[in-house]
């Protein structure tokens, strides 16, 4: 995994990324691994008021935005790592919260579907692919009725990209993300601007941090 995401991931992406001014890194990073197109994007900024409250260990989290698609469907997407204990639950309890948060809005939106993308460095299921989307569908019989729960999960150590001479978006994110020393690795950094930006307030993060 890339040494840059060590050390609570989340929450230091989170000091990261929580910014108006890099919104356009997380809508290339959306648009990349969900394969879809924004129109809107629109952080939801209390992510690190409600930090403050919760367990350190909860992490809560990277980014939470609500976008509009070409088609003008909305969606709330929320992104995290997940470490290597209790993985089912966290995925489920961090949907919970994305998707309950939206009733922090004070302009009235109406609840959108959620989607959660979650970032394994270890392998978790017994699939050979590296992106796994579950969906779980309502159950009508006992009347409850809304949309899926859609999750997405990246396990970052089953990528393989053998073509750098053809990397797309995804597979860009998914070396940058896994990280290591090699070609590729520099490449994307080159190559592809929201990951260079990235990379370089992961860089002057880690200049500046003082030790805790």
């Amino acid at each position: 995994m890339n040494r840059k995401f060590i050390s609570k991931s989340n929450r230091i992406l989170r000091k990261i990324l929580n910014s108006k001014d890099n919104l356009d890194i997380v809508q290339n990073f959306i648009e990349s691994l969900l394969k879809i197109k924004i129109k809107e994007i629109q952080l939801n900024p209390y992510l690190e008021k409600k930090a403050k409250y919760l367990p350190e260990e909860e992490n809560f989290g990277i980014v939470d935005v609500r976008i509009k698609l070409l088609d003008n469907e909305e969606l709330n997407i929320g992104i995290q790592f997940i470490d290597g204990y209790y993985i089912q639950n966290k995925m489920l309890l961090y949907y919970a919260q994305i998707h309950s948060n939206q009733l922090e809005y004070d302009d009235k939106r109406k609840i959108a579907k959620t989607v959660t993308i979650n970032l394994l460095d270890f392998n978790y299921f017994d699939s050979k692919e590296y992106h796994k989307k579950i969906v779980v569908k309502p159950n009508e019989e006992e009347g409850i009725v809304d949309n899926n729960i859609e999750l997405h999960v990246f396990e970052l150590p089953k990528f393989k990209n053998s073509n750098t001479n053809k990397i797309n978006q995804e597979e860009a994110w998914m070396t940058y993300l896994y990280g290591g020393k090699d070609s590729s690795f520099n490449m994307v950094i080159e190559k592809f601007d929201k990951i260079n930006k990235l990379d370089r307030l992961l860089s002057e993060y880690w200049e500046n941090e003082k030790m805790e």
